[in-house]
């Protein structure tokens, strides 16, 4: 093993923690984006309904906290740091702590396990800006490969559907819907990057998984403005035709684009999309994120000690194989506007 890296940086999207953050919040999330500011001040009552807080960065904590007692545990011994795109702790101020701990070489895990133009080459954006705040000591931040078909991210989602399908009564279970779901991106994102073919895929493996030849890929919480295309159907759209195309009743819900319970899961899914199923008379279950599953936390782990071993084991499920470690020059370009 190499001594070259000798930091990890958990790079994340950011969330308010209290009433005051959520408008400051927001603004940053879509300064340069053209949303109207109805949408805005829509968005923030959904944060006032659990006041004023998103688990996000809680759930963050979380993952630093087990992450680092999993390297004290079993190495490699380098520090876990954590910064956001969005809110405290915001990447600049993250990246001046660890050059003033002596960090010169980091990889980044990005809480994004796709490739697109928010997901992946924004956050590198986000690094390039925040190194350039910084100045000369910034330390050099590359990011570890996308992790949709590893096996430390699939199963614990397998898991976590098989215990949605449990709550079910077991006469139903084997006809009760299945549907995958992501946040939407414009079209012209979708179109430039591998965001679609890979949730494909990582909604094809847990399918495959659990026995089931059908795995619909629908999307949530689209902030664009109408003139703009994003990826459909909605969730919602989807789940209100749910009744006239199966006689089943229940429906189980997967999350699988997101890896904690944040906002986008805990409104959009859990408070909307389950109001819908009540008004259809669907029994809606939603099943977990991968949040800090122990096989979710050993999979970061193994996604840093493959990049510091000489021959490293590159987990991957499916045809695809693994993704690749250094991102093309074109890879996830910005989405033209309309």
């Amino acid at each position: 093993m190499t001594s070259q890296y000798d930091a990890v940086l958990l790079v994340s999207f950011g969330g308010p923690e209290g009433p005051a953050d959520v408008v400051p919040f927001l603004e940053n999330v879509l300064r340069g984006k053209q949303v109207p500011q109805a949408r805005l001040l829509a968005v923030a009552e959904h944060y006032q309904h659990f006041g004023g807080v998103s688990p996000i960065n809680a759930q963050n904590r979380e993952l630093v906290a087990e992450l680092r007692a999993l390297f004290a545990e079993r190495g490699p011994q380098i520090p876990v740091y954590w910064g956001n795109r969005n809110w405290h702790p915001l990447l600049p101020d993250t990246l001046e702590q660890m050059a003033r701990d002596g960090g010169k070489n980091a990889r980044g895990f990005f809480t994004s396990a796709y490739s697109s133009y928010s997901g992946c080459r924004q956050y590198r954006e986000n690094l390039v800006a925040a190194a350039a705040i910084v100045g000369s000591g910034a330390p050099a931040i590359s990011k570890l490969r996308a992790f949709f078909n590893h096996p430390g991210f699939i199963q614990p989602m397998v898991e976590n559907v098989r215990v949605a399908l449990s709550s079910i009564p077991e006469p139903r279970r084997a006809e009760a819907s299945l549907v995958f779901t992501d946040h939407s991106i414009p079209l012209t994102m979708a179109d430039s990057c591998q965001y679609v073919p890979q949730l494909q895929e990582a909604a094809r493996l847990v399918a495959q998984e659990l026995g089931r030849s059908e795995f619909p890929l629908v999307y949530q919480s689209r902030s664009g403005p109408p003139s703009q295309p994003w990826l459909e159907p909605d969730i919602g759209d989807y789940l209100r035709q749910l009744p006239a195309s199966t006689e089943s009743r229940d429906v189980v819900v997967v999350p699988i684009g997101f890896v904690s319970d944040h906002m986008e899961v805990l409104f959009d899914l859990d408070t909307e999309a389950q109001q819908i199923c009540q008004e259809l008379g669907l029994n809606m279950v939603r099943a977990k994120t991968v949040g800090t599953h122990p096989q979710f936390i050993e999979m970061i782990r193994s996604l840093v000690l493959e990049r510091m071993e000489e021959s490293p084991d590159r987990l991957a499920l499916g045809s695809k194989g693994a993704s690749h470690d250094v991102c093309p020059v074109d890879c996830c370009p910005a989405p033209r506007r309309p």
